[in-house]
């Protein structure tokens, strides 16, 4: 057992030092061919995300203006639990936790359902937001993930400063496109009224 966590731990430590090779090698920048080697995580219009180890991963941006936005936000948030741990930052890149479980919508999708102690979540992670400085309260399904704890963690924070929104717009249309809106505002009226009766008419649902 302790030999395959010290297997595991040196395994872990060459991952990052190859890591930090690369990014020595590049005068602090890296490309998507240098992580070849690297399990990619996701690819969008901002950039991809590799994992480095089971505890890390690395944002590779396109755009640096995009990276400074997610850098100032990830800095803001770092005593605040449902943001990920920040570990570093380079020229076109960010190092920062890997969440090991899995977003909203592939929650929704898999378990059929929408239950209160999930919404109840989602309406403290939306304070907490509020909490932290961000004037964006709003968020995409896809970037709400759940920790091997079932807590909240949020991704792709980007936009967490560039507009003042104080209804989550995004999310509520997400979950509309899933079929899980009003079984949200189902619950939502009942945790929270007041932001029920904000939020009620913000999407037109139609009735099923």
């Amino acid at each position: 057992m302790l030999a395959d966590l010290k297997i595991y731990q040196n395994r872990r430590r060459v991952e990052m030092k190859d890591f930090e090779k690369i990014v020595a090698k590049n005068k602090g920048t890296v490309t998507i061919q240098d992580l070849s080697g690297y399990k990619m995580l996701g690819k969008g219009a901002d950039g991809s995300v590799f994992q480095l180890t089971p505890e890390k991963c690395v944002k590779v941006f396109v755009n640096e203006d995009t990276r400074k936005k997610e850098l100032a936000a990830l800095q803001l948030g770092q005593s605040s639990p449902i943001i990920p741990v920040l570990y570093e930052s380079g020229a076109n890149y960010i190092v920062m936790e890997f969440v090991k479980g899995y977003n909203l919508k592939h929650h929704l999708r898999k378990e059929k359902k929408l239950s209160e102690e999930i919404v109840g979540k989602i309406l403290s992670m939306l304070d907490e937001m509020k909490d932290v400085g961000f004037t964006r309260l709003d968020i995409e399904v896809r970037h709400i993930f759940f920790d091997e704890l079932g807590e909240i963690k949020v991704i792709d924070l980007k936009r967490a400063f560039i507009t003042d929104r104080s209804v989550p717009a995004k999310l509520l249309t997400g979950l509309k496109k899933l079929g899980f809106l009003k079984e949200f505002l189902d619950h939502v009226s009942r945790l929270s009224p007041a932001k029920y009766e904000e939020w009620k008419n913000l999407v037109n649902e139609k009735e099923n």
